[in-house]
């Protein structure tokens, strides 16, 4: 059976940017036909708290994908950086089963990361994570914050982020 793997991305919020690098990256990763997994991508959500969950949660139970890689820009960082949790007003902690430690263990590009940015790229990762808990869905979610795509760093970003997906599809 090939594994379906479900990626997000972001639209831009801000006037100054031009593309939001989480969308920037997984156009990148479009591109690529040699992959072996089914990706089905779901590029663009708008950046509103409420919507943008909601349309991914939909997603999510039409596709009932074996892994799920949320993306968010983060022009603030270097790397890759992948959220161990996410955090709902303050309140409640939900962590990622997925072991973070072993996934990002001999990438260049990754570090991780326990501030999933107080933002809707936050609210995005709390919703799935409440959904796939309350729905006991046995399906491995990361949220990975893209840094600005440069010609001096998408190479390693792509392929640090082409690591992600193969572990997360032969690590079921």
């Amino acid at each position: 059976m090939n594994t379906r793997i479900l990626l997000t991305s972001f639209e831009t919020w801000l006037p100054h940017h031009k593309s939001n690098s989480s969308d920037d990256l997984l156009e990148q990763v479009s591109q690529i036909k040699s992959l072996r997994y089914s990706l089905n991508f779901l590029r663009k959500l708008p950046v509103d708290f409420e919507l943008a969950p909601n349309l991914a949660i939909a997603h999510i139970n039409r596709l009932q994908p074996d892994a799920i890689i949320c993306c968010g820009m983060a022009e603030s960082r270097q790397k890759l950086s992948l959220e161990s949790c996410a955090v709902n007003g303050g309140r409640e902690i939900l962590k990622t089963a997925v072991n973070l430690e072993l996934l990002a263990n001999n990438l260049t590009a990754t570090e991780i990361s326990h501030d999933a940015g107080k933002f809707v790229c936050e609210a995005l990762y709390y919703a799935v994570l409440k959904h796939l808990g309350e729905c006991q869905i046995e399906t491995q979610c990361i949220f990975v914050h893209v840094p600005i795509l440069t010609a001096d760093n998408t190479g390693g970003i792509v392929a640090d982020f082409l690591s992600l997906i193969h572990h997360l599809a032969t690590n079921k």
